[in-house]
């Protein structure tokens, strides 16, 4: 057993996290047949192809849940969206997309611009321990975020017109706006990150040969042809 398998599998198996939706997107598998199917899941099939190492996929409703076993070592690798509060957890390496979030308004709503988003007293929906959770709070100062703990229950909430605004990626809402009739995507963002792969901390040698992997594949095409397949054309692969 190589050096840099050991340092990304110590358990001898590709312990990999993937986070799953009911629709999927540019970061969201989605389940079919008891499998997650989508971008990740073909990157990391491509990795363990790489590392000559079995993938065990294991799947979790949100990033946040994915960021916290990936600090404590509970998965060796996953991909997620970054930002400060999450570097303390995870050690990142390169991106494989870059996203934006906005506000999904349901059905009925008068907002159609995301600068008249922050009314007093708005009420707003996101994931919790996410990225988008997190910057939402920071641009909604004159309202409430509750948290949910998947886009299965944003979704619901959606539909009966729960609260005023839905915070998620803009790529995960266009594949979520068919269910969901009278929707509308604000235009513009009050974030862009990268989705970019992560480690658990203390790991340098695991670090370097993903970073490396992650860096080959979008040169070599991996990344366009996983976000093709998904339906992700229009996605541009992060430089």
């Amino acid at each position: 057993m190589s050096s840099v398998f050991k340092a990304l599998a110590p358990s001898g198996t590709l312990r990999c996290g993937v986070v799953a939706a009911p629709a999927a997107s540019a970061f969201f598998a989605i389940e079919r047949d008891g499998a997650p199917q989508g971008v990740t899941v073909d990157l990391f099939a491509a990795l363990g192809r790489n590392l000559g190492a079995p993938v065990e996929l294991v799947v979790f409703p949100n990033s946040g849940e994915l960021t916290e076993a990936a600090a404590s070592g509970a998965v060796d690798v996953a991909f997620m969206p970054q930002d400060a509060e999450r570097a303390k957890k995870v050690d990142f390496g390169p991106a494989y997309i870059l996203i934006e979030s906005t506000f999904l308004v349901p059905a009925g709503s008068t907002l159609t611009q995301l600068k008249d988003a922050n009314f007093p007293g708005a009420r707003a929906v996101a994931i919790a321990g996410t990225t988008t959770g997190r910057s939402a709070r920071r641009f909604l100062t004159n309202g409430t975020v509750e948290d949910v703990r998947g886009v299965g229950d944003m979704v619901r909430m959606a539909k009966a017109g729960a609260a005023d605004l839905f915070a998620l990626s803009r790529d995960s809402f266009a594949t979520l706006l068919p269910d969901l009739p009278g929707a509308l995507v604000l235009a513009g963002n009050f974030q862009e990150t990268g989705v970019a792969v992560a480690v658990p901390k203390g790991r340098p040698e695991a670090l370097k040969a993903v970073t490396d992997f992650v860096e080959a594949m979008k040169r070599d095409g991996t990344v366009r042809v996983a976000l093709d397949r998904a339906g992700f054309a229009d996605c541009a692969v992060a430089p």
